[in-house]
């Protein structure tokens, strides 16, 4: 079933229902579903997530920004994402693998031009180049893990809008 992932990371669609009909919609399903869900709105945005007792860290969350349309529909636009607080540690061990593997080529230039060691130096690079590669194994990783929930969370948006 995983391998016929037909789901996308970003998506849009049109729903044939007012924009208040929606977020009226969502505001019921808030309290139907909840622990199991967390649902967050806000103006013309809504976030889908899993309840904390079902959360993994890999768990997906949802975006929806809703738009009003002239003929009284609403246009959507959806995003799945990470979990914010580990996008953020992704984010940071890529920036400190980064400036590791920059320190340590412009170290590597400098024994270079001096004529020095700088085998010290070129173990280093390698490590950061190894730790770039197991840094987007481990995000794809836990993409395909995620993605059960993936469907889980549509299938609640799917209730609403259509």
């Amino acid at each position: 079933m995983e391998k016929n992932f037909t789901l996308r990371l970003r998506f849009y669609t049109v729903a044939e229902k007012s924009l208040d009909t929606i977020l009226k919609e969502f505001e019921v399903l808030k309290s139907e579903i909840e622990p199991d869900y967390k649902v967050k709105i806000l103006d013309n945005h809504i976030w889908l997530s899993l309840g904390i007792l079902k959360r993994e860290k890999y768990s997906p969350h949802l975006h929806l920004h809703l738009e009003p349309m002239e003929d009284g529909n609403t246009a959507i636009n959806g995003l799945y994402g990470p979990d914010p607080v580990l996008w953020t540690f992704f984010i940071f061990l890529h920036f400190l693998v980064g400036v590791i593997f920059f320190i340590a080529s412009i170290s590597a230039y400098t024994k270079v031009k001096l004529h020095q060691n700088y085998t010290i130096e070129i173990i280093i690079i390698a490590l950061m180049v190894f730790l770039w590669f197991l840094l987007y194994y481990i995000a794809r990783k836990n993409r395909r893990k995620g993605i059960p929930e993936m469907n889980q969370l549509q299938t609640i948006m799917e209730r609403i809008i259509n």
